[in-house]
């Protein structure tokens, strides 16, 4: 997930993903867009961002059918 300290919907994004991630048995990992020029160009305006092995799967709100949808595809 890309977010950064104190966004409310990246709050709620988390506890969406770490759930997913708890039952699927995935690795989570969150990266702060304050600390990388890059992603904080290209991703500002979308935070939070949900990304399954690089692919963006949302943004804003995260879909939990969506993404585990999209972790059973990369699986595959």
């Amino acid at each position: 997930m890309l977010g950064k300290p104190g966004c409310h919907l990246c709050d709620v994004a988390r506890e969406v993903i770490l759930r997913v991630v708890a039952d699927e048995g995935v690795r989570f990992e969150e990266r702060d867009i304050t600390r990388d020029e890059e992603l904080h160009r290209e991703y500002w305006e979308q935070i939070p961002v949900t990304l399954v092995n690089g692919v963006q799967t949302d943004y804003w709100r995260v879909n939990e059918k969506r993404l585990r949808a999209a972790i059973a595809k990369r699986r595959s």
